[in-house]
């Protein structure tokens, strides 16, 4: 059986061309994090990079939001992911929903939020994890972690302050604010805002574009433009000198250029 095709618990898994739709599935609580799908998220997205039959990765919600982060109702009943004394939660941090942020900051496969409503706290965050976002106009934002008492422990505060900045991120940590798709697309926490009923056919044409380019170079241009963002040029430029060397003797590339060349679609073989 296909690995895709294997039950998930709070996720539905869909391949599409060369994409891969992951859905968060608990919409009776607003797709908030379980236990399990943690687990899951973690294991698809681990699996779906390593296969080379996709080459992009969508995540949404079903129902009408997208993530609504923490389940309150656990929170309050200190059970699943909130159960156990302090340290217990430490290490179930660490063992938990922290090996989201590692598991998306190792992905060399493109990754797209397709927000289709609310994404609160640790569901603003799975957003801002990714690296484009295309939001519905029913899209709403907000960083609600300091209002129930907590901290951005899942390391939201790592990726929201380098996608919008350290002023607006600050602002949005501490004021818990809703912040309206419109909103979200001026400052920047959006790349795209569409009617509800355009939102899955313009992430799925995105999903395409992308899967259209060579896989390889692709790739590579997502870890060059984060290693750009997060080291100095010295180190920079050697890595992108070995990438280079790379995929400039790849078939994608000749691919490419005979593609160009000769008025002819091209294809790619990831070698």
């Amino acid at each position: 059986m296909s690995f895709y095709l294997k039950n998930f618990e709070d996720l539905i898994v869909q391949k599409v061309n060369h994409s891969l739709w992951i859905t968060l599935n608990r919409p009776e609580a607003s797709n908030a994090y379980s236990s399990g799908m943690v687990s899951a998220l973690v294991e698809v997205l681990k699996y779906a990079d390593i296969d080379n039959g996709i080459r992009v990765i969508i995540i949404t919600g079903a129902g009408k939001n997208f993530c609504a982060g923490g389940d309150i109702k656990a929170m309050r009943g200190k059970t699943g992911m909130f159960s156990g004394e302090s340290n217990e939660l430490r290490e179930a941090y660490q063992a938990g929903i922290q090996q989201i942020p590692i598991t998306v900051s190792q992905l060399k496969t493109p990754l797209i939020a397709m927000v289709n409503g609310a994404s609160i706290g640790a569901g603003c965050d799975l957003a801002a994890m990714c690296d484009l976002r295309i939001a519905s106009t029913d899209a709403v934002f907000a960083e609600t972690f300091a209002r129930v008492g907590l901290v951005p422990g899942d390391g939201g505060a790592f990726f929201l302050t380098r996608l919008i900045g350290f002023g607006k991120a600050m602002e949005m940590f501490l004021t818990c604010k809703n912040i309206s798709a419109e909103e979200a697309l001026k400052i920047g926490l959006v790349n795209q805002v569409v009617l509800p009923e355009e939102l899955r056919k313009t992430t799925q044409d995105l999903a395409d574009q992308l899967s259209s380019l060579p896989p390889i170079a692709l790739q590579m241009t997502k870890k060059s433009v984060t290693h750009a963002y997060q080291n100095d040029l010295i180190s920079h430029l050697e890595l992108m000198a070995a990438y280079q060397g790379i995929t400039q003797r790849s078939s994608d590339h000749f691919s490419a250029l005979d593609g160009m060349i000769d008025k002819k679609k091209p294809t790619f073989k990831h070698s």
